[in-house]
């Protein structure tokens, strides 16, 4: 009698345990995680404003975001830094049209998510968004701890793990990860003004005029030979005149 007694309270006040425990359960389990924003992981850590601003512009964080939530391999990202920009050749980065652009960001993204130590046990080169028919890719050295990434132009150690949770990994990079197809882009530059033409040896010398005739010599000339003559007939009266007195 007394057993059937305590069963029944505890059958009455099983519910009652329930609902005082249930809520401490729920709220000491995770939030179910919420879809990964890319540009706000950037944001957040600073420094990478102009790399967000093409991330917009390009609408390559549109298709990333997209990407992420929905691909079973992850992503990973190399994030340039500012910095990295600023020192790029001048203009280079306003001389690509809009697809160059697209491809520079999605060149910085791989389609598969890695740790920052299996980035040294890949087979390079590993392939970017950027790549199609042509293989975009970068390749990883290092050892231990360091983990340097090379475009085949420009070669730079990861210096930062922003995250590294499935599955977006993202990784500051302090220099632009500029590939070999759009390294020879350049800033127009204004034609040098053409050279007026050098003048050739002997060109700033004075030219000779026509040679002219001489004067004619008085003593040698016409009129010479005229005062020669007068001057005989002169002579010849002069003695007449002595002659005849």
């Amino acid at each position: 009698m007394a057993a059937a007694s305590a069963s029944h309270i505890l059958l009455t006040l099983a519910p009652l345990v329930l609902l005082l425990v249930l809520p401490q359960i729920q709220a000491q389990a995770p939030a179910p995680a919420g879809p990964v924003n890319l540009t706000g992981i950037l944001d957040k850590n600073g420094q990478f404003t102009t790399f967000i601003k093409l991330l917009i512009s390009t609408q390559v964080a549109n298709q990333i975001q997209s990407q992420i939530n929905s691909s079973s391999e992850g992503m990973t990202v190399f994030a340039p830094t500012d910095n990295a920009f600023n020192n790029l050749e001048k203009g280079l980065l306003n001389n690509l049209d809009n697809q160059k652009q697209v491809q520079l960001v999605l060149y910085h993204v791989t389609s598969k998510f890695y740790r920052q130590s299996d980035l040294l046990l890949v087979s390079n080169p590993v392939r970017t968004l950027a790549s199609g028919q042509d293989v975009w890719g970068l390749n990883f050295t290092g050892q231990g701890n360091q983990v340097n990434v090379s475009s085949g132009v420009v070669e730079t150690p990861i210096n930062s793990v922003l995250r590294q949770n499935f599955p977006l990994a993202v990784y500051q990079v302090d220099k632009v990860l500029l590939p070999e197809e759009l390294s020879a882009a350049k800033s127009p530059s204004a034609a040098p003004a053409p050279e007026g033409k050098k003048p050739t040896e002997g060109s700033n010398k004075k030219v000779p005029a026509a040679s002219e005739p001489a004067p004619a010599d008085d003593k040698t000339g016409a009129g010479g030979r005229l005062n020669a003559g007068l001057g005989f007939v002169v002579g010849l009266a002069l003695l007449c005149m002595g002659v005849l007195s």
